[in-house]
């Protein structure tokens, strides 16, 4: 892969908004010591990243999300019945 391209990674990513929350994510990894799931010499982090997701060696945990959503439905319930 001579270049890497937001469309690469699409296919692997719904969409460009979680696109650019997993490479940055990806990034913070990397910076703080993580080793690169892809040979990439000479290239700079956040290209290490994309390439990764581009290949299919980073994903996201869709289940993680969805408690997330759940946790902060209940949490606004409560709210609205603290208030009534």
């Amino acid at each position: 892969m001579a270049r890497i391209t937001i469309e690469d990674c699409l296919k692997r990513v719904k969409n460009r908004f979680i696109l650019v929350n997993l490479a940055s994510k990806r990034v913070r990894q990397i910076r703080e010591g993580s080793e690169y799931l892809v040979s990439s010499p000479k290239n700079e982090d956040i290209v290490v990243s994309l390439r990764e997701i581009a290949a299919g060696k980073v994903t996201i945990k869709e289940e993680k999300e969805e408690i997330e959503t759940i946790a902060e439905i209940e949490e606004e319930k409560e709210e609205i019945e603290d208030k009534l």
